[in-house]
């Protein structure tokens, strides 16, 4: 169903071009709030980059037999990385997000908590990701967990930090994910009003996400104006784009970031990539934080659990393989 002319109206006053840091950060904040996370199945661990003790969130997915299936049961592994502009967010907002995540798909899900912009800028916030990622693929003492098994995924700017840590593990050979799930992702960082994407002047201005909030979200997140030509900065701006994951990447309609995800996903099936690409009708950038009894998030798990099913047989970690991390302390927070 169209978004009709009430609805456009009030997106339209709720669509603030003039971005504020501390106020952004005070509302999203707001969402860490969920009087049932206390029901969660959750493990807080860190791992180190460098000296920094990066902070992620397990999420357990309920122990539910399914039919016909026998002995303890295995999950595969998620590993997230959240959106916010490079500048908001958190696992803590993103708690409810992750929590559905590992209940609809059977998987655990590693929600990483990096460092933001502008306190960090580029790379740091990258870097956190890749140290976890990394960590998980080649330390068996956190997940006992076959490679194959481990799929990356993230939202927005979470888009953009997987995708560049599967250029990031190609470039470096330390590790090489099979699949990535890109939802609405940040890829360019064009956001003029002579944008080459017609997305950006279409729905940036009346649709939530504002093409002034993207620009603002750049200038944030860089260190250097040279950044923006570094495809670890913009995936788009990478001359090779050639042995990258097996892909699925969704957009939304009303997005202004909807035509850069797909310029993304065209060049990555030209690089000789394979790569699955949705659009959700009349969705709005940022509606995968909304509850599963929406369509749109319904629909977009769909995609996901459809992509991670296809071909795989589910023998991945065990919930007793998790013991030594649980065991860290009552509470189930621990360092490592």
């Amino acid at each position: 169903m169209a978004i009709n002319k009430a609805m456009q109206a009030v997106l339209k006053a709720l669509s603030y071009s003039d971005f504020d840091l501390g106020t952004s950060r005070r509302l999203v904040n707001i969402k860490a709030f969920d009087p049932l996370k206390h029901l969660y199945k959750t493990i807080d661990y860190k791992i180190y980059n460098g000296d920094y003790e990066v902070p992620t969130r397990i999420y357990i997915p309920d122990q539910q037999e399914k039919k016909g299936q026998t002995g303890p049961n295995k999950f595969p592994v998620l590993i997230f990385c959240h959106g916010g502009g490079f500048v908001t967010e958190s696992v803590d907002t993103y708690n409810k997000v992750c929590w559905n995540l590992a209940q609809q798909t059977r998987h655990l899900v590693v929600s990483v908590d990096y460092r933001l912009a502008p306190e960090f800028r580029f790379p740091i916030g990258l870097e956190d990701c890749y140290a976890v990622v990394k960590a998980i693929f080649q330390e068996r003492t956190i997940f006992n967990v076959d490679p194959d098994q481990i799929t990356l995924i993230g939202d927005s700017a979470g888009g953009n930090i997987t995708a560049v840590l599967s250029m990031m593990a190609r470039d470096r050979g330390e590790f090489m994910p099979k699949r990535q799930i890109l939802i609405y992702p940040c890829v360019d960082n064009d956001y003029s009003e002579h944008s080459k994407y017609p997305s950006v002047i279409e729905n940036g201005t009346d649709y939530l996400l504002t093409r002034k909030n993207m620009q603002d979200y750049m200038e944030l997140y860089q260190t250097y104006p040279e950044d923006l030509e570094n495809p670890y900065f913009s995936p788009m701006k990478a001359e090779d784009l050639t042995d990258l994951p097996k892909t699925l990447l969704i957009t939304a309609q009303f997005d202004p970031l909807r035509d850069e995800g797909q310029a993304f996903g065209r060049r990555l099936i030209e690089a000789g990539n394979e790569v699955e690409m949705h659009e959700i009708p009349d969705a709005l950038h940022g509606f995968f934080a909304l509850s599963t009894k929406y369509f749109h998030v319904k629909q977009c798990l769909e995609y996901i659990n459809a992509f991670l099913n296809e071909g795989e047989n589910h023998v991945s970690v065990k919930e007793n393989e998790m013991a030594d991390i649980g065991e860290c302390s009552e509470n189930l927070s621990c360092d490592q």
